[in-house]
């Protein structure tokens, strides 16, 4: 068959293209070849947990090759729903139409594969709060160090004054590693680079945790209403975001509420907090519910089988009060002082109940404060612990981390798979709600991944233990030229794809890294590679100076093994740029729009010359008209 059944990116079989609000028609519409003389065809709607729906269509087009059947639906409110298209033919036989491998529809006596269709509440927006720069993302015991004197530091901790070398990594003498050792970055450093970060084009912070906690990543908090005092006090917080705000700068926080640290005041299995006080040493303490025991005091419940994050029961009323309380709970006391948001840890181990009263209380302060979640699948359609999860149809998330963007983009600079590239990005542009799309946390690197320039020039670390990843944490001087050029490739197409970049601390200063601990390492203030601090800089103001990016659409021209080329095009359709990278060491003539011509066009990063990008390099364009206002 040489004509396409059903397609649900192309408007002549699906419209509007991706998401849709709920109350909004959707049209339908499949062609059939005329030989397979059609008696009837409908459209069938599947959701979890109900019956399957059937929807009659209706003939509305003839012609010479085929016959187009229609019809409208309106959704009424949020939901997830996956459909495929059912024929009967005159002599009685039943064919379905599914999603192939392409996404495209085939013919089928069985139906394996479905197309979804995402409906979203209405009312979501994107948050204010994100701005329409870049995230950038703090580790904060590595970012900087403002010289404060350190005061209260419990003295178990290891204050280091190397500040540049690499963490510890390996285990103690009984065999355990602790993450115990410092290089007191702190807020008040982070106060002090605003100016840095405004010269970013940084819109918001995203700082990992900073409540009192007793490891260098503060994931095992150990009191979620005070500030680790190594990091400075209440009053740093709030001086940080009322001076990041003067700079329009927003600060969202690291929300870690699945589990606490066993070494914590809830807990306190170590006896920091006292002989008789927390779950594990007093049986009527008022955080003994918190938590499951499974046999007191040494048998319970877990973070992933780490007996030092023990997990709590976010739905047992107390806990879910103490945390969400619009009053007097944990995210209203950091609100008051003026985060402007969170960022979930583990939102997929983190019940439905508890997300929404944690987006309930977060929104009472604002439409414009943020909640996003860290999923690394798709999370339009994610099932965890057995459940399909509402994240993005409204009142539970903003958006979340976009791992998927991160994977396509550092695999097609590495292998120029085409095809994976296209799939991954517009697979998330169609499942996504507009306003969850626009608002992704864009990254290429984090805390929990390897740093995007060892990723592309590295050998891989797989199977490899923290004495390896140490002995190669530094490339070599070729290694690391190629890394420049790739991560600049890279680099400029996350911050131009739907949602907004997020920078990870220190890869704008070349930050080389495997796992943890060495994607950990201090920011190399003093010794910056100033050529990469300068095209971030670039980037970054490219892409303030671009605020239509927000709600833009993305139109892939050309992707294939070499060049990677497409369009955002703003509401009006007059504010547009052209990206396109060429991964390939031979120059590549651009697939420019009829409308789009060099005349007509401002280059605003790269070089281009006569209709030809050279190779290993990229370049944005954009119309003159949107430049000239």
């Amino acid at each position: 068959m040489d004509f396409c059944i059903y397609d649900s990116r192309l408007s002549a079989f699906k419209q509007p293209f991706g998401a849709v609000a709920a109350g909004e028609t959707v049209r339908f519409s499949i062609h059939l070849p005329k030989n397979l003389c059609v008696k009837s065809a409908h459209l069938v709607l599947c959701c979890d947990g109900e019956s399957d729906r059937f929807f009659p269509m209706q003939l509305d087009e003839c012609t010479m090759r085929y016959n187009c059947y229609s019809i409208h639906f309106v959704a009424q409110h949020p939901k997830l729903y996956f459909y495929y298209f059912g024929v009967t033919t005159e002599d009685g036989s039943t064919h379905v139409i599914h999603a192939n491998e392409s996404i495209r529809g085939e013919l089928s006596v069985d139906t394996d594969r479905y197309w979804q269709l995402t409906v979203y509440d209405p009312k979501m927006k994107r948050p204010a709060s994100l701005g329409n720069g870049i995230l950038y993302q703090i580790f904060p015991d590595r970012f900087c160090n403002s010289g404060t004197p350190k005061k209260n530091v419990p003295a178990d901790r290891t204050l280091r004054s190397d500040w540049g070398n690499l963490p510890v990594y390996l285990p103690n003498e009984e065999g355990e590693i602790t993450n115990s050792d410092y290089f007191g970055g702190d807020l008040a450093g982070i106060t002090q680079k605003l100016p840095y970060l405004q010269s970013l084009g940084v819109t918001c912070l995203y700082l990992n945790p900073i409540f009192e906690a007793h490891s260098n990543h503060r994931y095992n908090t150990a009191d979620y209403r005070k500030i680790d005092p190594l990091l400075g006090t209440e009053e740093d917080f709030a001086d940080l975001c009322a001076q990041a705000k003067k700079l329009g700068i927003s600060v969202i926080l690291d929300g870690v509420f699945s589990h606490t640290g066993s070494d914590s005041v809830y807990f306190n299995q170590n006896g920091r907090y006292g002989e008789h006080s927390g779950a594990y040493r007093d049986p009527n303490s008022p955080y003994r519910e918190w938590y499951s025991f499974k046999r007191y005091p040494d048998d319970y419940e877990c973070w992933w089988g780490f007996k030092t994050l023990p997990n709590v029961r976010e739905t047992q009323p107390d806990y879910m009060d103490f945390i969400c309380n619009p009053k007097t709970g944990v995210l209203a006391k950091w609100l008051t002082l003026g985060a402007s948001g969170f960022r979930l840890d583990v939102a997929d181990e983190l019940p439905d109940s508890f997300l929404d009263r944690v987006y309930q209380t977060v929104k009472s302060f604002g439409e414009d404060k943020v909640v996003i979640g860290e999923v690394w699948e798709d999370a339009s359609n994610k099932i965890s612990y057995g459940n399909r999860r509402r994240y993005l149809l409204g009142n539970q998330l903003d958006s979340v981390m976009n791992y998927p963007f991160r994977n396509a983009v550092l695999g097609y600079i590495l292998t120029g798979n085409a095809d994976d590239f296209l799939t991954s990005v517009v697979s998330i542009v169609e499942n996504y709600p507009p306003p969850a799309m626009n608002s992704m946390m864009n990254s290429l690197s984090t805390h929990d991944t390897p740093r995007a320039i060892t990723v592309l020039v590295g050998e891989s670390m797989e199977g490899k233990d923290r004495p390896w990843q140490a002995a190669h944490h530094y490339l070599s001087l070729d290694k690391y030229a190629r890394g420049q050029v790739l991560l600049k490739l890279a680099s400029t197409l996350q911050y131009f794809l739907p949602g907004i970049p997020c920078l990870y601390y220190g890869d704008e200063a070349g930050l080389s890294g495997y796992a943890d601990p060495f994607n950990r390492c201090c920011y190399p203030w003093g010794y910056e590679n100033q050529e990469l601090i300068a095209f971030f800089s670039e980037l970054g103001k490219l892409r303030l100076s671009m605020p239509f990016l927000t709600e833009a659409s993305f139109t892939p021209l050309v992707v294939d093994e070499a060049l990677c080329c497409y369009l955002r095009c703003g509401k009006n359709k007059e504010e547009r740029a052209l990206i396109a990278i060429n991964r390939s060491n031979q120059p590549r003539t651009l697939p420019l729009p009829k409308d789009f011509t060099d005349a007509e066009a401002h280059i605003l990063l790269g070089e281009y010359h006569n209709g030809v990008l050279c190779g290993e390099s990229a370049v944005v364009l954009e119309d003159y008209p949107f430049f000239e206002k």
